[in-house]
């Protein structure tokens, strides 16, 4: 039984639509969008391969003017991409799915299909750090604005939602610092302003949120974390309406060409077949960790949405399923002592991935967030002392024990 006080929908469209066999998410999620070919494999087959070939000249007039449905070239598409866009697409429940190179690639096309210049977009100001770039250096660069608002903050989203807007975009629990934005509330404000909501959904997990459920339009994931979430690959997915997919996105993702390649596709498939496996097993073993944490007495701050002590776990429990799989907490030394804790550890890795079966560890102001400027950094509650843990696989007590030893 997972945690949380969302009710999670019984069953999902699958499988063969002539018979309307529903499946339940975690049959889709071995089974969605599969794709046999003439030789009746097991596992999914990849497709390597840059282009196709056509029986006459005909046919590739043909295929190219749009009039038969086929894979033209696989910047465009791709048969293993499309088994992996079509099965996250039904877990997500949305109505389409693009798969990218990565999970930037991924926030920039969605963005960047949605605004032109003179467009406004409205965001949270806790990001991550290449999403705060995004923002605030390089579609302001080409003519859009950008409006930051604090995230907890319904008032400040009311006021910069006043005015016509194109675009609304949030993480939700925010990295590191996990805060989160309540999402029916800011899409209803966002819809009355005109806007499109895109979340980024990679520490909510297609398992634990649904963002779509609660009124946004497009959902964003970094498939590195925890779809793959094996430490082996790359890749990125645009999830929203159809019109908006096979619209503005699929046109600039055919002519700029950040597509995910065939095999790391087949990759992130058998990664979507155990999903809700891992990130269930490695919450719980989050939620463990933050309660060490919080009782030693060399932490002086620990962030996990389902804590008690958080401020918005009240919404966390009516919109996720689960606090997720990322621990962030502070010591009074400032950098000294988070990186003498850091270099203590034996169990948990440093490195700036998270979602992994390896838990791993880093120290946000001095990587993922480097770029942001001190004062961007403090005011999201970025400290010289804030690290941030991404719990993964390994036995909890042994994660506990290396913590503890490193805090001595």
């Amino acid at each position: 039984m997972r945690a949380g006080d969302v009710n999670e929908p019984d069953v999902a469209e699958a499988g063969d639509p002539e018979t309307r066999r529903t499946w339940r998410p975690d049959t889709v999620a071995v089974r969605g969008g599969l794709s046999r070919s003439g030789f009746d494999e097991t596992s999914e087959a990849i497709f390597l391969t840059s282009g196709y070939v056509y029986q006459t000249a005909e046919d590739a007039e043909a295929a190219f003017k749009g009039d038969v449905d086929r894979f033209v070239y696989s910047r465009y598409g791709n048969p293993t991409v499309t088994m992996f866009e079509e099965r996250l697409r039904q877990i997500e429940g949305a109505e389409a799915c693009f798969a990218t190179a990565s999970g930037m690639s991924a926030v920039f096309v969605a963005l960047a299909a949605l605004l032109a210049k003179g467009d406004r977009v409205v965001s949270s100001r806790a990001l991550f750090g290449s999403c705060f770039v995004i923002l605030d250096e390089i579609l302001p660069r080409w003519g859009v604005e950008t409006v930051f608002v604090d995230g907890a903050d319904l008032d400040q989203w009311r006021e910069a939602l006043s005015e016509p807007t194109t675009a609304v975009f949030f993480e939700t629990p925010s990295n590191p610092m996990q805060e989160l934005v309540d999402i029916a509330a800011v899409t209803e404000l966002a819809h009355s302003a005109g806007a499109k909501v895109v979340v980024d959904n990679v520490f909510g997990t297609p398992v634990f949120s649904k963002p779509l459920e609660l009124g946004a339009d497009i959902v964003v994931y970094s498939a590195t974390k925890h779809i793959d979430g094996q430490g082996r690959t790359l890749g990125g997915a645009v999830l929203g309406p159809k019109e908006f997919i096979d619209g503005p996105v699929q046109n600039l993702m055919r002519h700029t060409g950040p597509s995910m390649s065939p095999f790391n596709a087949w990759v992130l498939v058998k990664g979507l077949e155990t999903l809700s496996l891992r990130v269930e097993r490695m919450a719980g073993s989050a939620l463990e960790v933050a309660r060490f944490l919080e009782s030693h007495p060399k932490v002086t701050r620990v962030v996990h949405p389902f804590l008690e002590s958080h401020p918005q776990h009240e919404l966390a429990k009516r919109q996720m399923l689960a606090g997720g799989t990322v621990v962030t907490f502070e010591l009074d030394g400032g950098k000294d002592e988070a990186f003498a804790l850091m270099d203590a550890l034996e169990v948990i890795d440093i490195s700036n991935n998270l979602g992994d079966s390896k838990s791993l560890i880093t120290h946000p102001a001095t990587t993922t967030h480097r770029r942001l400027a001190p004062e961007a950094r403090a005011a999201v509650g970025i400290t010289d002392g804030v690290l941030r843990v991404s719990i993964g696989l390994e036995d909890v007590r042994d994660l506990v024990d290396d913590l503890a030893r490193a805090l001595r």
